[in-house]
Formats: C-alpha cells, structure tokens, sequence
C-alpha cells in the first residue's frame, strides 16, 4: 500500500488569482507533516485540496495512488478529519455534543466502544470537565481541543472494513488560541498519533520553533511555490528564515540539544 496523500504540479486559482502554482508534494502516514510559510503563502488552499474541499484547477492529488474525488464522501469522512480556522458552531452545543459529531460519519457502522470513544477523545484533550458547557461560551483555547477533540474521535479507529487503509488528521493552525503550554501538549498528542497509530498528520502551522520541535517534514511555501521540502532542520536554516520572511535570526541548541531559532 502507496500510505501517502500527495500533490501532483496541483494548481488552485479562485476569482481570477492564483493561489497555489504547480504544487507536488508528498505527506506519508505515520509522519507530523509541517506546512509553513508567510502570510498568503497559499498554505491553507494546500490543506483544502488534501482534505478535498477543494479541487485543483490543474493538477492531481492523491490518496494511496488513486484520485482523491473518486472516493465516497462518507468513506472519506471515516478516514479524514479537519481542524478548520473557524472554531465556532451555528448552535448552543455543548462540547459532547460537537466531539460526538466527530462520529457522524460512523452511524451506519458504529464501534463497539462507541460512547467511550468520545469520553476517551474529550480525556486526550484535557475538555472532559468542560462536556455540558456550551461551545461558544468558551475561551478561544478551550474552543480549540474541543474541536480538537472532535476529529480524534472522528478518526479515532479504522472503521469497519478499512483495516489496513491510512488515516489522516489535518490541522489549519490548530495552535493558534492556544497558550505555551496547551501548543505543546496539543503537538505532542498530534506527534503521538502519528507514530503511535499510524496517522498521518499534516499541519499548517506558523512557530517555526514548534515546527523544528514536533514536525518529522515541512514543506516550505512561499507565494504558491514549493521553496523547500525535507527535514525541519535541512529547511529551516537561518539563512532561509532571512530570505523568506525577511528577518534576522540565529539559531542555537536548547539543554537536550534541539535546535532552536533565535529572531534577531
């Protein structure tokens, strides 16, 4: 089994302008995928067209070899999840109530564990005190692992008859409401699911020292372009970091030897 979804010279173009140019990339279950880049980058139209939401105007994306839009949207929905930006909810749900739509796409087939699936998923996240609060009455943080929440759960074991068949939890920004020490423990829960299960996680993010920390690959994108693609550290020189976002840095290493940048 091909366990990746992957890009191929993908285009995105909406109202005209040109979002993305000629994209391929390759993001491998079992691994954190970082994708990072300055504002307008065109990182959050890549995130659309892997998650399906978008089809590239040229181009191709894949999953496991075979062309994403002719898989069956619920099958889709068992194996992929979404943390959007947009963390709000049009109704007074409380947190169960969105983490359990997380398990929507499993009403047909549901699990054997079905109801402790979301307690566990709520528990991962640290939001079980917060179940019968109403989502919108919550801080921008709190919001965050509650929806958080709900695609681990969406996800959180290979549905009936997809034993074997890669799973995928796609992250727009998910640390951006969060504070230090909840952006640590959420990129350590998405860096476990992806080495511990087999996930394949793929997150855009913006602290490129979080990137150097959890991510096991970035890709680099700057005004729609792939610029870079490796290891956090091959990429994110300092000598990058001033060409692509126009400021000075240094890079040293923490106590346990991590490399870490320094903004001059």
């Amino acid at each position: 089994m091909n366990a990746y979804l992957e890009t191929e010279a993908a285009s995105c173009s909406v109202g005209g302008a040109t979002l993305l140019q000629s994209v391929s990339a390759r993001f491998a279950a079992g691994k954190f995928s970082a994708i990072l880049g300055p504002n307008g980058a065109g990182k959050s139209t890549l995130l659309s067209l892997l998650c399906g939401q978008r089809k590239p105007s040229k181009g191709r994306v894949l999953l496991e070899g075979q062309a994403l839009d002719t898989y069956p949207p619920l099958l889709m929905a068992r194996r992929r999840a979404l943390l959007p930006q947009d963390l709000s909810v049009a109704f007074d749900y409380t947190v169960q109530d969105v983490v359990e739509l997380g398990r929507y796409p499993h009403r047909q087939q549901p699990s054997r564990e079905e109801a402790e699936i979301v307690q566990r998923a709520m528990q991962a996240t640290g939001v079980q005190a917060l179940a019968h609060r109403v989502l919108n009455t919550l801080s921008g943080g709190e919001r965050a692992r509650a929806q958080l929440a709900r695609v681990l759960a969406q996800i959180w074991e290979p549905a009936d008859g997809q034993k074997g068949q890669s799973r995928w939890l796609l992250l727009d920004e998910p640390t951006a409401a969060l504070d230090v020490h909840h952006q640590h423990t959420v990129l350590r829960l998405a860096r476990s699911w992806a080495h511990a299960h087999g996930v394949g996680v793929v997150a855009v993010l913006h602290d490129l020292n979080l990137e150097l920390r959890y991510a096991d690959q970035v890709l680099l994108l700057q005004d729609g372009r792939v610029q870079a693609e490796g290891a956090p550290t091959q990429v994110l020189d300092a000598a990058t970091v001033r060409r692509i976002w126009q400021v000075g840095v240094n890079t040293v290493h923490d106590a346990d030897g991590s490399l870490q940048l320094l903004m001059a």
